[in-house]
């Protein structure tokens, strides 16, 4: 078995940059959309816990 292929391998086509960059950019999204909605639902929280004031 040939050792350090994973290391040694060439790197993808040039193509494949424009699906990384649209992956990371689809993983910032879902990061913004997930603390958005925390942060709302920590609100919303805050806001019934002090009985509207």
């Amino acid at each position: 078995m040939r050792r350090g292929f994973a290391f040694g391998a060439p790197a993808g086509p040039a193509g494949q940059c424009a699906g990384s960059l649209a992956c990371i950019g689809f993983v910032v999204a879902l990061a913004v959309a997930f603390w958005a909605g925390a942060v709302w639902l920590g609100q919303a929280l805050i806001h019934f816990a002090t009985f509207g004031f």
